[in-house]
């Protein structure tokens, strides 16, 4: 089967690869956060100590430069590798449907599913960003790279649970 006879057979699931793969880059190349850390000194008045905007590119290569590998393998392997290769996996699903290789990767799919930490992660941020907030001399923000990798995953998931359902639908007939 080629991607045109895909498109027309099962558009919802070839979309939504696409956009997860488009949402994707930006998510992981777009500026994440802001953390900025300001004092107030009498006399000087306030003071910016800590100001940095990291996207999650920026923020392994921070990490692997500073020295912190292994948290910088982890990183890298659950906000890039396993998003890489789950989208790989499920184009390769929709175009060999209803093969051994097809029902394979749908059950590697629903393992590394469970050990993507995608959702994780961004509740991570979120919770930091509303940590950062809390505190009278932090301020958090939020940019456009956060909203791309929600972006990722919401669509990722719904394309997961879409083949699911279709996978349930073709046993069952």
């Amino acid at each position: 089967m080629n991607w045109l006879e895909l498109l027309r057979s099962k558009p919802t699931a070839v979309v939504l690869i696409a956009i997860s793969l488009l949402c994707l880059y930006p998510g992981l190349t777009s500026p994440m956060m802001s953390l900025e850390v300001a004092t107030s000194l009498p006399i000087v008045g306030e003071i910016e100590i800590y100001n940095q905007t990291q996207s999650i590119w920026s923020g392994i290569v921070s990490l692997y430069n500073k020295g912190y590998l292994f948290v910088s393998f982890l990183i890298f392997l659950f906000s890039v590798a396993i998003p890489l290769i789950k989208l790989l996996s499920l184009a390769i699903i929709l175009l060999f449907e209803n093969t051994r290789l097809s029902q394979g990767l749908h059950q590697f799919v629903l393992l590394i599913g469970k050990w993507s930490m995608a959702d994780v992660f961004v509740v991570g941020i979120f919770i930091a960003f509303l940590a950062g907030e809390a505190n009278p001399n932090m301020h958090a923000s939020l940019h456009e790279g956060f909203y791309w990798f929600l972006a990722y995953c919401l669509t990722s998931i719904l394309c997961g649970q879409l083949l699911r359902v279709n996978k349930k639908s073709y046993n069952n007939s």
